[in-house]
């Protein structure tokens, strides 16, 4: 399990771990609940940070995840497509969605003392 607290985020509540593996934070698991499906990106393709490169669909609907740095993939989590509540039980561990060698250094990412205050801000305006 990764240590969220080590962790960087988007807005867009994806995380990247320092060895390139990303998933959704906590906060993203509860708020699309029960997850149903998880379509991972193809393991060489090339994305750019910000790009929408795999889908996560709940029984709500259906989500976008979003690369939080620019590279290829080199991982996709075979796992969570076959038991896709792991995104549920296990969104810092078993529950992350794929890995990228990254290109370039992420930009505008936030740390997790940064990452809470804006959930704070965005509960305290109601966007969630």
């Amino acid at each position: 399990m990764r240590d969220p607290k080590t962790l960087k985020y988007q807005k867009s509540h994806e995380w990247l771990s320092p060895d390139g593996f990303v998933g959704i934070s906590d906060h993203a698991q509860k708020e699309i609940t029960d997850v149903v499906f998880v379509e991972p990106p193809k393991i060489g393709r090339k994305v750019k940070q910000g790009e929408a490169c795999c889908v996560v669909e709940s029984v709500k609907a259906a989500f976008d995840i979003y690369a939080p740095v620019s590279g290829e993939i080199v991982a996709a989590n075979a796992d969570a497509a076959k038991d896709p509540a792991v995104v549920n039980r296990e969104p810092y561990g078993k529950g992350w969605l794929f890995q990228v060698k990254p290109s370039a250094e992420p930009a505008g990412l936030m740390d997790a003392a940064a990452y809470e205050k804006f959930l704070a801000a965005e509960a305290a305006h109601g966007t969630h």
